[in-house]
């Protein structure tokens, strides 16, 4: 018997039909009675919404450390090289850049900090792993859209996540205004599964890095979802962090305008919820995209 047998697919999808279907996991893991780090209102708005942005929450010191770290690792020549960076499909400017938390120390110590982790294992009730990190970078007048999805339809079918137990963080290194393309957001769409059709084909992530057509919700799916919760633009800035559970729909516009978007992205997977077969037909996804011979609990610090 297959590994991939052994686990049951709670969430399947790409199986020639769109349809949702209710949500098997909680969103907040934490007993009741546990002290959060944040005002309970606000957890509770989370588990509600889906989603929550935490105001500027690193120093302007902080942030300008992290910008001049992005700037480093666009213009390394051996991360260029590594295969762990993606280019807009059309201009060639660097889109995103992979796996930061393993190679680079400034956001391997930012990926641990306190302010970040101790949230996400609060909210995931487990020691916590990065399941996959990428700096994205958005350039000004050219940054191509993201198209509106769920990362854990993603990664369960591609990655073999077997329940919805991550949650992702978005720390905003630039400004998002509502012009230059920011984080949008379905509030609510989380409490439902929308699988999708069609099938996963070979060497996905070569094209879906890019552009994503497979693993995307069709148009009626969307407009039910938007129809029951609206469409959130999240503007902030920078230093804050945008708090999202791995379930909920998201997606961006183009970047017309000068501004670049850029903001470095941790998805928090619990350790008991590391990955398995993907629950699909095709290898694994690479290592820099999915953390799979590398689980390592991050360390907690004072």
């Amino acid at each position: 018997m297959s590994a991939q047998q052994k686990h049951e697919d709670a969430y399947p999808s790409r199986q020639g039909v769109h349809q949702f279907t209710p949500r098997q996991d909680p969103t907040v893991y934490a007993p009741k009675g546990r002290v959060a780090p944040l005002p309970e209102q606000q957890i509770n708005e989370y588990a509600e919404q889906g989603y929550m942005v935490l105001e500027e929450l690193f120093s302007p010191i902080e942030v300008r450390l992290f910008q001049q770290e992005l700037e480093r690792l666009r213009n390394d020549s051996t991360v260029e090289q590594s295969g762990e960076t993606i280019t807009e499909p059309e201009s060639g400017e660097v889109r995103s850049v992979f796996q930061v938390h393993e190679n680079s120390p400034l956001f391997k110590k930012l990926a641990a900090d306190p302010r970040l982790a101790d949230l996400a294992r609060y909210i995931l009730n487990d020691e916590v792993y990065i399941h996959q990190s990428r700096l994205n970078y958005k350039p000004g007048l050219r940054g191509k859209e993201f198209y509106w999805h769920s990362d854990f339809e993603t990664w369960h079918v591609e990655d073999g996540m077997p329940r919805m137990r991550a949650l992702s963080m978005s720390i905003t290194l630039t400004e998002n205004f509502d012009y230059n393309g920011p984080l949008m957001l379905l509030p609510g769409s989380h409490q439902k599964y929308a699988a999708c059709a069609g099938e996963t084909p070979e060497n996905h992530f070569q094209a879906s890095l890019k552009k994503q057509e497979y693993g995307v919700p069709s148009d009626d799916q969307l407009k039910q979802m938007a129809a029951s919760g609206g469409i959130v633009s999240v503007k902030c800035k920078p230093g804050s962090v945008i708090v999202f559970d791995c379930n909920v729909m998201h997606g961006s516009n183009g970047n017309i305008t000068p501004e670049p978007r850029s903001n470095v992205f941790f998805v928090y997977n619990a350790l008991s919820n590391r990955v398995v077969e993907p629950f699909c037909d095709q290898p694994p996804r690479p290592e820099y995209i999915c953390s799979r011979e590398r689980i390592i609990a991050l360390p907690v610090v004072d």
